[in-house]
């Protein structure tokens, strides 16, 4: 699955999205102002121009949905309130530096 996502500065959405979510920069053309990043079965696109704020969301699998809120919000990122449905997955959207929704995702049952 990809997703696509403007971001104002690039240089720091790439330095955001591998330092921060752990995602590894799979292409990036300078003279394009473009990068394409993974995160297990997740790509995403990141474009220099001005923020969508109906754009799509990217979702991402984590060990720990908790323990990355923790984390992230200790390193001042944006992130929202740990959501759980039903005892089968835990939910947290985090907001990179443009505003963007990522998604990262807990599944907890063992079925």
């Amino acid at each position: 699955m990809a997703v696509w996502y403007h971001v104002r500065d690039l240089e720091a959405a790439r330095d955001f999205y591998r330092e921060k979510l752990g995602f590894d920069e799979t292409y990036y053309d300078e003279e394009g102002r473009w990068s394409r990043l993974v995160h297990g079965p997740m790509q995403i696109g990141l474009a220099e121009g001005e923020p969508e704020e109906e754009g799509g969301v990217a979702h991402v699998d984590v060990p720990d949905v908790k323990a990355e809120a923790d984390r992230l919000r200790g390193e001042g990122v944006e992130v929202g309130v740990v959501f759980e449905l039903h005892g089968e997955m835990r939910l947290l959207d985090v907001f990179d530096p443009d505003g963007n929704r990522i998604q990262l995702a807990q599944e907890l049952s063992e079925g």
